[in-house]
């Protein structure tokens, strides 16, 4: 991290080096709380800091158990992306519960109204469908914050498919389709445009958002800046981050909502996965109790590759000749579904893997365990957290119900 001040102890985290993985059943999802908690400290100073309420996007991060020590922090609240979300974070949160969707069934907006305290639509179409049941709430005594999604047209996102601000989004509304008449009943604005970026493309974003809609914020009470700050990775901008938010907030007179996922599980943990056999085609494969595409599915979609504890890339090829091979152990590593692109990648091994090695992949606490999925089958990695001075808790385990309840 950037120019921290001194009187910011963050906490030790625990060494990889020193936890007994063959001790952990295989497969497995394993939060290190201590590391939860440096970010969690880092996380909870930017909030007093800048002034802004920080809140943990479920979307990112909706490890419940782990609930407990977010409040710890003082995180009061959660946001939702779907009615399931809400009720999660009503019942496990228990602090506020902030909803977007890009857009709201007639089935399910009546819970929804009732479970929100924040409630932003995307689209001022779907403002007008539902606003007779946000006034009947509100003339209840129902207390709902109000906002409408804005799209300001303008991203640093790398990749199109995490890109709202791309050609044609649906999400969001642009300033050409603002209807300035539908106001009434609206006390905030929401805009969620970054994905894992640093506060600079905060400052830059924040630029586009006040030359488009500026003129509306004297009406606002709140702006939501969305998701995507990635304040707890090495080299991110706190500083700056504090002064963008703490200078907006003073210029504009409104309450600074930030609402990351990625934040929060950054670096927290690990898959803990085994090798089930080695294969041999001109190359060695190694086939683990795990599946990128049902476990991992960021490292097909972002497209990414992900760090194995203990192992290396292979030389590139270009620098490789015909008859050399790669010191150590190569091995591509694949998964246990039949899917033929189950596989994260080639790596080297310091030592030959054989059946029963550990194979720990880094960082897979955010985005994995919100979109794992039973596909095959597969058996379903457990979910745990090893404790401050190395105790592992064994939270979770999937069986055959799980896999049943998901199909009819």
């Amino acid at each position: 991290m950037t120019d921290l001040p001194a009187e910011l102890n963050l906490p030790p985290v625990t060494d990889p080096a020193s936890v007994n993985w063959a001790s952990i059943p295989s497969p497995a999802f394993v939060l290190d709380e201590t590391r939860l908690r440096r970010n969690l400290t880092l996380i909870d100073y930017v909030q007093q800091q800048s002034g802004a309420q920080i809140i943990v996007a479920f979307k990112g991060f909706s490890m419940w158990s782990a609930f407990p020590i977010l409040r710890e922090y003082h995180i009061s609240g959660a946001t939702a992306s779907s009615l399931n979300e809400a009720i999660l974070a009503k019942e496990e949160m228990q602090g506020e519960v902030h909803v977007y969707a890009p857009a709201y069934s007639d089935e399910d907006f009546p819970r929804i109204l009732e479970l929100a305290d924040h409630l932003v639509f995307n689209s001022f179409s779907q403002w007008e469908r539902f606003r007779p049941q946000v006034q009947a709430a509100r003339a209840a005594g129902k207390v709902v914050h109000i906002g409408i999604r804005i799209n300001p047209e303008y991203a640093e996102v790398e990749t199109d498919l995490y890109n709202p601000a791309g050609p044609f989004s649906r999400l969001g509304v642009t300033r050409r389709e603002f209807r300035e008449d539908l106001l009434d009943g609206i006390d905030g604005l929401h805009f969620h445009t970054l994905c894992e970026k640093d506060s600079d493309t905060l400052e830059h974003t924040l630029e586009v958002v006040e030359r488009n809609f500026g003129e509306f914020l004297p009406r606002m009470k709140w702006v939501n800046f969305g998701g995507g700050h990635l304040m707890t990775r090495e080299g991110y901008d706190i500083p700056r981050l504090i002064r963008v938010v703490r200078e907006f907030r003073e210029k504009h007179g409104v309450h600074v909502i930030l609402e990351p996922g990625s934040a929060f599980g950054w670096q927290t943990g690990w898959l803990v996965s085994s090798v089930l056999d080695v294969v041999h085609n001109v190359k060695d494969a190694a086939l683990l109790d795990v599946s990128v595409s049902a476990h991992m599915p960021d490292v097909l979609e972002m497209p990414y590759r992900p760090r194995i504890l203990g192992a290396g890339d292979p030389p590139a090829e270009e620098h490789r000749e015909a008859h050399d091979t790669p010191a150590g152990h190569p091995y591509l590593i694949g998964g246990t579904t039949c899917l033929a692109g189950d596989v994260v990648g080639e790596y080297v091994f310091e030592q030959p893997l054989k059946i029963g090695s550990r194979v720990i992949f880094d960082d897979m606490i955010h985005y994995t365990m919100v979109k794992t999925t039973f596909f095959n089958g597969v058996k379903h990695p457990d979910i745990g957290i090893l404790r401050p001075g190395g105790a592992y808790e064994r939270l979770k385990v999937f069986g055959y119900e799980e896999f049943k309840a998901k199909l009819s």
